[in-house]
C-alpha cells in the first residue's frame, strides 16, 4: 500500500506543471521573489531534483557535496549577472541541463564525487546566471538568499526521494525511470 501511494505521489509530482509566473518583489519582497523564482521554472525544478536523485544514486559524501557544488557555483553565476559579465548560450545549457542530468540519474551513473560535483556546478552557473538575468527590481542580496533557499530544498527532495526510491525499488529502478522521465521532458522543453 505505501508503495504504491509513494509511486503515485511521485508520478503526480513528476508530471505537474507549476504556475509560470514569477513574483512581483515591489508586491512580495525580494526574498519571496528570489524563493519562488526556481519553483516557477519547469526545467529549474527538474535539474535540482534531479541533483538530488543524482546524489542519493551516487551516496556517501555525494549527498551533501554535489548539492553543495549545485548552490555554490550557481551564486556565482548569479554574482557573475548581477556583475554585468555576460555568459554565451545560457537558455540552451540550462535546458541541455535537463536532458543532461536527467540522463545520468537515468542510466545510474557513478562517478567520482569531484567529477559529479564539477558537472553539476558548471550547469549551475548557468542556472545562476539566469536568476540573475531575472532580477528586476529585486534586492541582489535577498533575492539570491531566497533562491538558494528553494535550490536547497528542491536538493533535498530529490535526495529524500533517491533514497525512497532506492529503498522502495531495491536497485533504484524507479529513480533510472524518473531520470529518463527528466531527460525525456528536457527534450520536450527543448524541442516543444
Amino acid at each position: 500500500m505505501n508503495r504504491r501511494i509513494l509511486i503515485a505521489a511521485t508520478v503526480l509530482m513528476a508530471s505537474a506543471a507549476p504556475a509560470f509566473a514569477h513574483l512581483n518583489p515591489e508586491e512580495h519582497g525580494s526574498f519571496a521573489a528570489g524563493f519562488s523564482h526556481p519553483l516557477f521554472g519547469l526545467d529549474h525544478i527538474l535539474v535540482m531534483v534531479a541533483v538530488g536523485l543524482w546524489a542519493a544514486q551516487i551516496g556517501g559524501r555525494a549527498l551533501w557535496i554535489v548539492p553543495t557544488a549545485f548552490v555554490s557555483m550557481m551564486a556565482a553565476g548569479f554574482a557573475l549577472a548581477v556583475a554585468g559579465v555576460g555568459m554565451p548560450f545560457v537558455e540552451p545549457a540550462i535546458l541541455a541541463s535537463v536532458v543532461a542530468l536527467g540522463l545520468l540519474v537515468a542510466m545510474a551513473v557513478r562517478l567520482d564525487t569531484a567529477a559529479s560535483a564539477a558537472i553539476v556546478g558548471i550547469f549551475a552557473l548557468f542556472h545562476g546566471h539566469a536568476h540573475g538575468g531575472e532580477l528586476g527590481s529585486a534586492g541582489a542580496l535577498s533575492f539570491s538568499v531566497g533562491f538558494v533557499f528553494a535550490t536547497a530544498a528542491l536538493h533535498a527532495a530529490g535526495i529524500g526521494l533517491g533514497i525512497a526510491l532506492q529503498r522502495l525499488s531495491g536497485g533504484g529502478v524507479l529513480a533510472r525511470i524518473l531520470g529518463g522521465a527528466t531527460a525525456i521532458a528536457g527534450a520536450a522543453l527543448i524541442f516543444g
